[in-house]
């Protein structure tokens, strides 16, 4: 596979097990390839040190798994990783949460609560450039409207969207690229 993703909206659609997900986790070097490279702006992204690529390349997973404690707990692990502290009153206003869930325990949020939690996590480390691995996948229609109109809201910033639904895909994003059986689709 040889693809480029520019700076903006990109989606990543293609039914399962057309890699996808593989092609996040390439980027996020939570998996390296078995041949060929994987570069971020330039630099293959096994010279990089792992988590200062992951802080830089944000990764907001298919499932939630939030961290035990409140959600501002959560929004505060990533920065605090790496010794600042964050106001997380603003990503989780950006990621479509009233600040009110603050103070509420993440864990016994809903699954879609719980996503916007996700993203406002990855938000709190000010990205370059956000991974999304279908974050609505699990989510009722309201849950994926308040997430797909917290994605809208990420004007500057740069995001790849994993998703089967290519009408999300066309609301969401720039540009489409379509894989098939582990290959760039044209």
């Amino acid at each position: 596979m040889s693809l480029s993703i520019p700076h903006g909206s990109t989606a990543l659609l293609g039914p399962s097990g057309s890699g996808k997900s593989t092609l996040l986790r390439l980027l996020n070097r939570l998996a390296d390839p078995d041949a060929g490279v994987v570069r971020f702006h330039g630099t293959d992204v096994r010279e990089l040190d792992p988590l200062d690529l992951r802080r830089r390349v944000g990764l907001v997973p298919q499932l939630p798994a939030p961290v035990p404690g409140s959600v501002a707990d959560n929004v505060r692990f990533g920065p605090r990783l790496e010794g600042r502290e964050v106001d997380p009153e603003p990503p989780v206003r950006l990621a479509g949460l009233d600040p009110s869930f603050l103070d509420r325990d993440a864990s016994r949020l809903s699954v879609g609560e719980q996503q916007r939690v996700m993203l406002a996590r990855a938000l709190a480390l000010e990205p370059e450039m956000l991974l999304l691995d279908e974050p609505t996948a699990s989510l009722d229609a309201d849950a994926t409207a308040a997430v797909e109109h917290a994605l809208r809201n990420l004007h500057d910033l740069s995001y790849v969207l994993v998703t089967h639904n290519a009408e999300q895909a066309d609301r969401l994003t720039e540009r489409t690229i379509r894989l098939e059986q582990g290959r760039v689709h044209r």
